[in-house]
């Protein structure tokens, strides 16, 4: 009666042991981190090959335009591209990239003269221009010279009329009303015949000299 033998400390050892253990907690499952997935650049998708950490051209013809890349590798060509930004330094990549990219497409349009049909066109654009801003010039010239030769007139003008206003002679006087009226009246007439009676004489001789100076000194004051 192995069973039966059981006493109670035994049980309550059993029961306190049970109790101060801690309850096991189920582990719980680890979330996988999402794989990170690096695209490979724009040349390596053309290419169809598998892109490096190091890649050359990674920096300059991103995933997401493969057009720049594929532009500049119909004329140019992978290889020489490579070739190309090797013998460069870091700087100066980005601006290489740019340059060949411009020219391949200037030569894809004009595949005769490329980008130097492109540069004579500018070039002949400066010219015109420059012939246009010769003539503005050359006009803007001849206004201020006529502005300028205008205002030497007005100037010149003004200064001979004020001089001519401040050197004229003073105005002569108004002689009087009595040698200017149109009838005789009595103080005319009384000069009339004093020198009539004047020139002839009892004698009956004219005397003329007395009466020609005094109308000779008459006119001079009128």
């Amino acid at each position: 009666m192995g069973s039966s033998d059981t006493s109670p400390a035994t049980i309550s050892q059993l029961t306190s042991s049970r109790s101060v253990s801690p309850p096991s907690s189920p582990s719980s499952p680890t979330t996988p981190l999402p794989a990170v997935v690096v695209s490979p650049c724009a040349a390596c998708k053309v290419l169809r090959r598998r892109c490096a950490g190091k890649c050359v051209l990674a920096p300059y013809f991103p995933p997401n335009d493969p057009i720049k890349f594929t532009t500049a590798h119909r004329v140019f060509g992978a290889s020489n591209i490579i070739k190309f930004l090797q013998e460069l330094p870091e700087s100066e990549r980005s601006d290489a990239v740019s340059s060949m990219v411009y020219e391949a497409n200037a030569r894809l349009r004009d595949p005769v003269y490329g980008c130097a049909g492109a540069i004579f066109q500018l070039q002949k654009q400066v010219s015109i221009l420059q012939e246009q801003l010769a003539k503005a010039q050359a006009e803007v010239v001849n206004m201020q010279y006529q502005q300028s030769n205008l205002l030497a007139r007005l100037n010149y003008h003004n200064d001979h009329s004020v001089r001519s206003s401040s050197s004229s002679p003073p105005p002569l006087p108004s002689p009087p009303e009595q040698y200017f009226s149109g009838s005789f009246d009595g103080r005319n007439n009384d000069f009339y015949e004093h020198n009539c009676e004047y020139v002839y004489n009892d004698s009956g001789d004219d005397n003329l000299g007395p009466f020609w100076d005094e109308l000779h000194t008459l006119g001079m004051s009128v």
